[in-house]
């Protein structure tokens, strides 16, 4: 299931299959890699799948493997075992192939039976597969304020928390921009997002706040991960403007960012999510090495 930026991006997308023929990089420059997988750096780093798709998940979990990556993100749940065989984790799982997955969320009361019934059924298949996280959504506003949706979301988290709980599994719930990819999507400030999960008070309900969405929305990134990290269990990356490569194109400092991550604590994934406009994995292994820490 994907977002419509997402579908146009790989649609873009073609000739990758040769990457694959492309180097590891050479153990200088990537420091090694940890006993457990990825990088030997602070940062567990992962990347989501979809803007790779056209390379099938094996192979792509051995290049990932291969440039020191730890996990592979945003995979539905008969996927997983093809990441482990390759020695790496998925780091966020899907609980649904639904396609209005982004739009359909915890501010919608009418739905709560429905997402809800989703995760129940997913997180237990999560805790046994080693998979940490399961993906959720706040939701379009479809004319509620932030009051009553924020109301909404606490209603309806607050019903998936002793599963998730029991099970050792974090619901994280991802904040998007509505200014350029999610129009009307009610979760769009780290503020709404803080508030609800204060709301929820459980340590397995936590946002997924994704870097690209957020410098969209609110910018000031470093000063809002130190004073939130308490309410963020994972972290998506992409280059703002475009949501392309990590690099000297690009408004952030992400070594500087991904320091900020690891200096408050954070023991979670931090998964890149950018869509390649040069060769994919050359494109991956730049962004692992400017985020190893």
């Amino acid at each position: 299931m994907m977002s419509i930026d997402r579908r146009e991006a790989l649609a873009r997308m073609a000739g990758v299959t040769g990457a694959l023929l492309s180097p590891v990089l050479p153990a200088a420059q990537t420091r090694g890699r940890a006993a457990s997988g990825g990088t030997a750096g602070r940062l567990k780093q992962s990347v989501s799948y979809w803007p790779y798709s056209k390379i099938p998940l094996p192979e792509f979990a051995k290049a990932a493997k291969n440039i020191g990556l730890a996990a592979v993100d945003l995979l539905q749940p008969e996927e997983w075992p093809v990441v482990r065989d390759a020695g790496l984790t998925c780091s966020m799982g899907y609980p649904t192939k639904r396609g209005d997955f982004l739009s359909t969320g915890f501010n919608d009361p009418t739905k709560h039976d429905m997402l809800v019934d989703e995760l129940e059924r997913t997180v237990p298949l999560a805790a046994a597969a080693g998979v940490p996280n399961v993906i959720a959504m706040f939701g379009n506003r479809k004319g509620r304020s932030d009051e009553e949706g924020a109301a909404n979301c606490i209603t309806g988290l607050k019903r998936i928390t002793a599963a998730a709980e029991r099970h050792g599994v974090t619901v994280c719930v991802e904040l998007l921009n509505s200014k350029v990819d999610h129009k009307d999507y009610m979760g769009d400030r780290t503020a709404f997002g803080v508030k609800v999960m204060e709301g929820v008070g459980s340590p397995r309900v936590k946002l997924l706040y994704d870097i690209y969405h957020m410098q969209i929305m609110e910018g000031d990134i470093i000063r809002t991960i130190r004073n939130h990290i308490a309410h963020i269990g994972h972290f998506h990356t992409g280059g703002v403007p475009g949501r392309h490569e990590l690099d000297d194109t690009q408004e952030l400092n992400w070594r500087t960012v991904c320091k900020t991550i690891v200096d408050t604590g954070y023991q979670g994934y931090v998964a890149h999510e950018f869509m390649p406009s040069r060769d994919p994995l050359t494109s991956l292994k730049e962004a692992v090495i400017s985020c190893d820490v």
